[in-house]
């Protein structure tokens, strides 16, 4: 009878350490697909809004409300490489969208990875939008890629360095965005992996009106 009740008590103990496992394993897989889902969302948030400020920007290149201002379009774009590139516009405000008529100097380029080795990911880096001569502006958006490719009016591509920025016809946009600290830390395999929500946008052959206006 005692023996009896001693195997009772070590099957239930087996059964119950085995729920209590699974329980465990279940909660920490609704924890991981839970931070996963919120960690996409807010990517495809960053993403669209990087985007959207780029495509923007980018589609001004050459344009001043005031044509006379700017009449050579060859001039457009002042540097360009794979990271940065610096070009004429007319800046636009909420108020007043078309530009004043002046123009203005646009400059984006990428920053270091080390500029932010206090965030989780070692990839984020800060994409910077200067306006004319004030100081940089960056936001921390999770931007881990940031990349141009420019073509000429023949549609073959330009090497670096790019000597003559008024051979650009069109250009390749290229931006990934991560999250800024990991979604998880996968369960379900035998090491604890870090995981990184991403997302990617690519821009193929965008063209500013005013670069084919020659």
């Amino acid at each position: 009878m005692g023996s009896q009740v001693m195997l009772d008590i070590i099957g239930s103990s087996i059964t119950f350490g085995t729920l209590l496992l699974m329980t465990i394993r279940l909660n920490g897989s609704v924890n991981e697909n839970l931070q996963r889902y919120n960690g996409d969302l807010l990517v495809q948030d960053n993403i669209v809004m990087v985007s959207r400020m780029i495509e923007y920007d980018f589609r001004r290149i050459g344009y001043c409300k005031d044509p006379t201002q700017f009449p050579d379009p060859t001039k457009a774009i002042i540097l360009a490489d794979s990271t940065r590139i610096k070009f004429y516009t007319d800046l636009g405000t909420p108020s007043d969208p078309d530009g004043d008529g002046n123009l203005d100097i646009l400059y984006y380029y990428l920053g270091p990875t080390s500029e932010l080795s206090i965030t989780p990911n070692p990839r984020d880096r800060i994409l910077y939008r200067v306006e004319n001569n004030k100081p940089p502006k960056g936001a921390n958006l999770g931007v881990t890629e940031f990349s141009l490719k420019y073509f000429d009016a023949m549609k073959d591509t330009l090497g670096y360095p790019i000597v003559n920025p008024g051979s650009i016809w069109t250009m390749q946009i290229t931006v990934q965005v991560e999250n800024l600290a990991a979604t998880a830390l996968r369960f379900n395999t035998a090491r604890f992996d870090r995981e990184y929500s991403s997302a990617f946008w690519r821009q193929v052959r965008l063209v500013s009106r005013n670069l084919r206006n020659r």
